[in-house]
């Protein structure tokens, strides 16, 4: 059976469709979601988000971190952002990385807490570049 699937940024919603099985980049490592999950809250990192209709990939898209909640039949995406991974750029990608690289390289000796935040957006941005490198080739 299907599991209810809803992706919401801060902006706006962005998805609500059901789908047989859900693929997140939880902070631990990708995680599966199908109907039947034990109920939890994960934190994202940054990459792909896979959908699955059956054993086929309906759609991909990326975040930039984030929270889950899973239920037994939904999965909510609260994403800090997101986006078809079909309308990445590798400049933009490149460009983010640079600017969090360099932010990151800015707090030395700051707040650990504060160089924690700006790691993970460099993780995210080095994670944005693969995918859109993986986009280019015709790799998945």
């Amino acid at each position: 059976m299907p599991i209810a699937l809803e992706i919401v940024s801060p902006e706006r919603l962005l998805l609500s469709r059901s789908v047989d099985m859900v693929v997140i980049p939880a902070a631990e490592g990708d995680m599966g979601v199908l109907e039947g999950h034990t109920p939890m809250i994960v934190t994202l990192q940054g990459g792909q988000i896979t959908l699955y209709d059956g054993e086929t990939v309906a759609e991909r898209l990326f975040v930039v971190g984030g929270f889950a909640e899973i239920t037994g039949d939904r999965c909510t995406v609260l994403a800090n952002e997101a986006l078809p991974v079909a309308d990445l750029s590798k400049d933009d990608a490149d460009r983010r990385l640079q600017e969090a690289e360099a932010e990151y390289n800015e707090l030395h000796g700051a707040d650990i807490e504060d160089q924690l935040l700006a790691l993970d957006r460099v993780h995210a941005a080095r994670s944005m570049v693969e995918s859109a490198e993986m986009l280019l080739t015709g790799s998945r």
